[in-house]
């Protein structure tokens, strides 16, 4: 793998300001939105609430003028998770909102209880039916809100719900994520008074009203890391332009652990691996700034081809190890339970027929063929082109033939 490459926008920083678009009457803009089918499922669902969309390039323009129905219930809603982020921005708009409950990749339970007590907490009252959620708040009003665990999805939807709600609100425990502060500065853009994103302690204090904004979406951290894996696995040599420095952590620092030169600056990373590369004695996933759960199953896979033994415990989602029993078929030593994988380095992977069985353990089966000896040939793409805009043309622009 070898050569630059534009990474294209963030998936989970374009979803949720998707979202808060429903909280403002006008025409909002995009650039360098992701062309992916996660977003657009969501924008499936803002033409179902009464949204008009158009795509002009990379460029997304909508416009929430029209925005009538509280109901949303398009085929999209229920392939992936980021539908929940909606309770927060309708309910903020009309009052009253009913979702089909959130799908997604199966890589664990996920409950929706934090999104829906700080809800609660603002004043909405929800009615669970069969399929779908639906809830009403007659008014909403600040409240000292405390999150058990850092979600991200909840820290969103109580951003969303708390802008336009009566008073102030505090939200402690809040998630740290770039993402946050992404949607944050969004809706600053739009007129909210937020602050301490990016801290455990968040500041809203409700607005009357919001206007349309415009906005540039940020690259993906996820899918830069991920071929930056790809780059450790493959002896290779990239150059990411236009990825923000701090969204990536301590990525940075882990992929020198492994043996690579890492250079970079605000907004590019340089990575080149000259040997075989290092295994891990222990990598714990937790949220921002740990490392995230999004990139294990991409560590995972270059760990197979590490010297000596690596040890990943899996924090967040109990069901991310999914592609153990893929990487096994490809020649990898991997023993895993419950939240514990053990990878016994120096395999030399082979190729074979694999199945992405989730998004992020998909595109980590690629890194893995990547540096594989002969063809592997990897099923359920489908679960990859949620994230990945054309993950066939960026391996091209990185030397790869696809």
């Amino acid at each position: 793998m070898q050569g630059e490459l534009l990474v294209q926008g963030s998936k989970n920083a374009a979803l949720p300001i998707l979202a808060a678009t429903l909280l403002g009457k006008g025409i909002f803009i995009l650039h360098h939105c992701p062309r992916i089918s996660d977003v657009e499922h969501m924008l499936e669902l803002l033409e179902d609430a009464g949204c008009r969309v158009r795509w002009e390039g990379h460029m997304l323009i909508v416009d929430t003028r029209e925005l009538c129905n509280y109901r949303v219930s398009g085929t999209g809603a229920g392939k992936m998770r980021s539908t929940v982020t909606l309770l927060g921005s309708i309910l903020g708009r009309m009052h009253q909102v009913e979702i089909p409950y959130p799908g997604g990749c199966t890589i664990g339970k996920r409950p929706i209880d934090l999104h829906l007590r700080g809800l609660e907490q603002l004043g909405a009252v929800f009615e669970h039916q069969e399929h779908t959620l639906s809830g009403k708040a007659q008014i909403l009003h600040g409240a000292q809100i405390y999150l058990d665990f850092p979600s991200v999805g909840a820290t969103e939807n109580v951003l969303l719900a708390a802008v336009l709600a009566e008073g102030t609100t505090v939200l402690h425990g809040a998630a740290m994520e770039p993402e946050i502060v992404e949607l944050a500065d969004f809706l600053r853009k739009m007129g909210a008074d937020v602050h301490g994103d990016g801290t455990p302690v968040i500041t809203i204090r409700g607005v009357k009203k919001l206007h349309a904004a415009e906005y540039i979406v940020p690259s993906d951290r996820i899918v830069a890391g991920t071929y930056l894996f790809g780059a450790v696995m493959t002896m290779g040599e990239v150059r990411l332009l236009h990825i923000p420095l701090s969204h990536l952590g301590k990525l940075p620092e882990l992929l020198e652990q492994m043996g690579a030169v890492v250079e970079a600056e605000e907004d590019w990373i340089y990575v080149r691996m000259d040997r075989q590369c290092r295994s891990i004695p222990y990598v714990v996933t937790a949220p921002f700034p740990g490392f995230p759960t999004d990139l294990q199953s991409a560590l995972m896979a270059a760990l197979s081809t590490a010297s000596g033994m690596s040890f990943i415990e899996e924090k967040i989602f109990e069901a991310r190890f999914q592609i153990v029993e893929e990487l096994r078929k490809m020649g990898a030593s991997i023993s895993s339970e419950e939240s514990f994988a053990l990878i016994d380095g120096d395999a030399r992977l082979h190729g074979a027929r694999v199945e992405a069985k989730e998004l992020r353990g998909g595109a980590a089966l690629i890194m893995a063929a990547l540096a594989a000896e002969g063809e592997t040939c990897i099923s359920g793409m489908e679960y990859v082109c949620r994230g990945y805009e054309n993950i066939n043309e960026d391996l091209k622009n990185l030397g790869i033939m696809v």
